[in-house]
């Protein structure tokens, strides 16, 4: 088929069916916050009203073209996989990463109420609206398109709607079980597509993360005798300073940066404090900061921890060369035999991802935004996606997109535009087209 006949085909997003069903999925967000172990969500929810409107144009069961798997490993949290099959074999494009469950949202701290869908003009309001139920639905629409208009296509078309996107404490019943089946497998044969980010533009870019915590141990002691205690907050603070100025020596701006459009370079910063308690007048005998690095896709989080590692190792071995602060402000005392020290461990970390420029896919989503949104200017972040990390160190081709708003992700007040999403749908099928010619 044309990709002209095609695009015909398809037309363009139906409101009308799109906002019934986003309606429906707004509706069960409050069963679908992911905040374990107090709010552990329930993707079937969500499963279930895609079914409603795909089941009927299903192989199994309503004599349609679609093939749809139900894939669960855990109650209630299942994914779907639903495949409009092409004529050719091992060619395929997918759309992949549209979550089921949202953050929580307090109804408490809204202007409206969170779990159910209000609309005003072209606003759509509730949580998921942008992240990423209004990109269930959008996905959802377009494989029910397929599956009504049954257009004869050389590439298969599959969607995956998956579980547990938002919280990471709970492994091996999204993605990354799919992935582990193998029921993946058939989409690195084209260019996937990764629907969960925002603004209408083409993702390239996400950081790495490496949560860290720096533990200072000194001496406790009555703060009207300062020089028999080590300040364990006072060493800590001066060591962070000392560790972030070495790592932006060794982590500085990357030349890539420039061309992936990263908002900011590799970072690392303080974001908690916690120290034992006790009275104003204590001198405290350890703290612990913690927070995290954003590391651009060019830097490996293996190597930055290394480093860090490294660093926090020559300042114990050096800790009365460690700047202090007032006249009697140390950090070791000798008649004592006591060394104030640090120590410094990381929760789990991922690497970020450069998405491949050169890709098919890259360049068939380029021209499709240009098309349909007018202008392109694909862009980076330093947030995470651990997900996509994954994907692409299987051996996919990721490709990022979305077309909710970003300032609206996980924030109060979310809502997303239904124009936005109706260009998104006509991005679909500029994609779908370009890659069957």
């Amino acid at each position: 088929m044309a990709s002209s006949e095609l695009k015909e085909t398809l037309g363009e997003l139906n409101k009308e069916s799109y906002v019934n069903l986003l309606t429906k999925l707004i509706g069960e967000t409050k069963y679908l916050q992911n905040n374990p172990p107090e709010l552990i969500p329930e993707e079937d929810r969500v499963v279930n009203h895609l079914l409603q409107i795909l089941s009927p144009l299903s192989t199994a069961t309503g004599g349609g073209p679609l093939i749809i798997n139900h894939a669960t490993y855990y109650p209630k949290r299942g994914n779907l996989i639903v495949e409009y099959p092409g004529t050719q074999p091992g060619k395929v494009v997918s759309f992949v990463g549209c979550h089921m469950d949202v953050v929580t949202a307090d109804p408490a701290d809204w202007d409206f109420d969170p779990f159910s869908l209000s609309i005003e003009g072209d606003i759509l309001r509730g949580r998921g609206t942008t992240d990423c139920l209004g990109h269930v639905a959008l996905v959802a629409e377009l494989m029910k398109k397929l599956g009504e208009t049954n257009p004869k296509l050389k590439s298969s078309v599959v969607a995956v709607f998956i579980a547990n996107e938002e919280n990471s404490a709970i492994t091996g019943i999204g993605v990354d079980a799919l992935g582990k089946d193998g029921l993946l497998d058939k989409l690195k044969d084209g260019p996937l597509f990764w629907i969960d980010t925002a603004d209408k533009q083409p993702c390239i870019g996400t950081g790495g993360v490496i949560p860290w915590k720096l533990q200072g141990i000194g001496k406790l002691f009555h703060s009207g005798l300062p020089h028999k205690a080590v300040n364990a907050m006072e060493m800590t603070m001066e060591a962070l300073k000392e560790i972030q100025l070495r790592f932006y020596k060794d982590f500085p701006p990357h030349p890539k940066e420039d061309v992936y459009g990263f908002a900011t370079p590799s970072t690392m910063k303080p974001t908690q404090w916690v120290y034992p308690g006790g009275g104003i007048n204590q001198i405290p005998g350890d703290c612990t900061i913690s927070g995290d690095v954003r590391l651009t896709p060019f830097y490996d989080v293996t190597d930055c921890m290394k480093k860090l590692q490294e660093y926090v190792n020559d300042i114990n071995d050096n800790i009365e060369k460690l700047d202090t602060r007032g006249p009697v402000s140390k950090y070791v005392l000798p008649d004592e035999n006591i060394r104030g020290r640090l120590t410094i461990t990381f929760d789990e970390a991922t690497n970020g991802v450069a998405c491949d420029l050169d890709s098919r896919g890259f360049h068939v989503l380029c021209k499709a935004t240009e098309e349909v949104v007018g202008h392109v200017k694909p862009y980076s972040i330093t947030g995470s996606l651990p997900l996509i990390r994954d994907l692409k160190d299987d051996g996919f081709d990721v490709q990022t997109a979305g077309y909710g708003l970003m300032a609206t992700y996980h924030a109060k007040n979310e809502y997303c535009l239904l124009s936005d999403m109706c260009q998104g749908y006509q991005v679909f099928a500029s994609v779908i087209a370009q890659l069957e010619d």
